[in-house]
């Protein structure tokens, strides 16, 4: 049937029809679930019940209002400031291993490991690592002469931070290989008329550098906010939010809510103001970095 058409009009059918298909998953799988989720976040569903009543506004009332739900997102600030160090530390190993050091692929190699690993297999092995009496660190601690009966897991001023430091050690090297490939791309005849015009290692990274990895920063940034604002899975396998939940995420309250008070509607309202938070601080994050920028 094909080919009775002429070219142009032959050409126009496959594109639509390879643009079709994708879009039509897009609004299958991504809009059309997230417009459900708005529409049942006014709603006092249950999960069961084939009816749900409307009840406008009381479910975001119920989220703002109770400092149980609401309350929570402080425990998350800990992971946006370990992923600001995480970058930070980053950018330096990346910067190093794009140098001429011997052995560099040896050491790229062993930095980006931890991230190819499976997540749960992550969590596990640290809640033995962070173990108050049989757990590795404080057995070094203790040959090193420190006080060795420190709980990670269980202050609750200091339980977040802990977890948090499990995502530095298995992300960390995940970024470093981002910004090494952004370094890789910047070509070296920038750097030798810099150090020919006098400029040090450290005027070199201000003015060079920096500048070319802008975007890369914003992207990872990104990628801090929105991890920061939706990590689940370590402090769900290590600590189940204890202790007392001090360690409990604003995602896991949502996984709480929903399937074990069967409050459907109430943790759909909370997806919502979840995505609403990540948008709001992302475009705060995008005009900040974008003013710095023009600057």
């Amino acid at each position: 049937m094909l080919g009775r058409l002429n070219f142009s009009t032959q050409k126009k059918i496959i594109i639509i029809a390879f643009v079709a298909i994708p879009v039509l998953l897009l609004l299958t799988f991504a809009y059309y679930p997230a417009l459900e989720l708005v529409r049942l976040s006014f709603t006092n569903w249950d999960g069961m019940s084939p009816t749900s009543d409307y009840i406008g506004w009381d479910n975001y009332k119920e989220v703002f209002s109770n400092p149980e739900i609401f309350g929570v997102f402080k425990n998350n600030f800990a992971y946006f400031a370990v992923g600001i160090v995480q970058n930070i530390v980053a950018i330096y190993f990346a910067v190093i291993l794009n140098g001429k050091l011997r052995g560099r692929n040896f050491f790229r190699l062993m930095l980006f490991l931890p991230y190819i690993l499976n997540g749960v297999a992550v969590a596990y092995l640290f809640s033995y690592v962070f173990d108050t009496t049989q757990g590795s660190l404080n057995f070094l601690i203790g040959h090193l002469g420190f006080a060795s009966d420190t709980s990670w897991l269980g202050n609750e001023s200091m339980i977040n931070y802990t977890l948090a430091s499990i995502g530095f050690w298995r992300f960390m090297g995940f970024n470093m290989v981002v910004y090494l490939a952004a370094l890789q791309a910047i070509p070296s005849d920038i750097y030798e008329a810099a150090a020919i015009d006098g400029a040090g290692g450290w005027k070199s990274f201000l003015h060079i550098t920096l500048p070319n990895l802008y975007k890369i920063i914003e992207l990872n940034l990104f990628l801090t906010v929105t991890g920061a604002l939706e990590v689940f899975d370590l402090p769900y396998i290590v600590t189940k939010g204890g202790p007392a939940g001090a360690s409990e995420t604003f995602v896991m309250k949502i996984v709480e809510t929903a399937f074990q008070f069967n409050d459907y509607g109430l943790a759909s309202a909370m997806s919502v103001v979840l995505l609403a938070f990540v948008v709001v601080l992302l475009s705060i994050q995008r005009y900040l970095l974008n003013r710095g920028g023009q600057d």
